[in-house]
């Protein structure tokens, strides 16, 4: 649910003419009791807006950079419609395991880097993306989205509003906005996809 009716208003210095709100599926649907992230039926193909979480793992020295491990996306309803792990290009020096939830046995026969990144790519192409700091998850896929189909969750600002100015964690936004408890031990990167397009619809 939204805490404005204007939902399309996501960026200062971006004129709301230019942004491109969500139409359909997501707007006419309730959520489900079961978990909250999920919108009932069965629809699992792409839809006009995707959201995407990405997990990392550390390298370099004392595992302070960061590299691409996992990435999920899911649709306007919060089904999952992509989610891989990837090949680090380089030797992974901390897992990061309590946080990112990737163990060794996941990246033994992951994807390779190029693959997810040219499938992630064609994905996101005219669509709408939601997410988390998700500049962050762009970053570590050297990807670029266009500003104006991007929506940033940490980045609105009835929802800084509501944390006193201060960027939300988007653990605390799922708790306040949506009453759904994520990230309770490691994370997933499916279900975080999902709280963000939750926040947004």
């Amino acid at each position: 649910k939204s805490v404005t009716k204007k939902s399309e208003v996501w960026f200062d210095g971006v004129d709301p003419s230019l942004l491109e709100p969500e139409i359909g599926l997501a707007a006419k649907s309730k959520l489900t009791v079961s978990n909250g992230l999920v919108k009932p039926g069965s629809f699992n193909k792409p839809t006009r807006t995707i959201a995407m979480d990405c997990e990392m793992v550390g390298v370099g020295p004392e595992g302070k950079d960061s590299v691409l491990a996992r990435v999920s996306l899911v649709n306007a309803m919060g089904h999952c419609i992509y989610d891989k792990f990837v090949k680090p290009r380089e030797e992974v020096v901390d897992y990061r395991t309590p946080v990112s939830g990737v163990r060794p046995k996941d990246l033994e026969n992951a994807e390779e880097f190029s693959v997810v990144q040219k499938e992630v790519g064609q994905l996101l192409e005219g669509r709408i993306l939601v997410g988390h700091a998700v500049h962050h998850d762009l970053k570590v896929l050297f990807l670029s989205h266009p500003r104006r189909k991007i929506r940033d969750t940490s980045a609105y600002k009835p929802f800084r509003t509501m944390f006193g100015g201060r960027t939300p964690s988007l653990k605390k936004l799922s708790e306040r906005i949506l009453g759904v408890k994520v990230q309770e031990g490691e994370h997933s990167s499916v279900q975080d996809a999902q709280a963000a397009m939750r926040c947004y619809t």
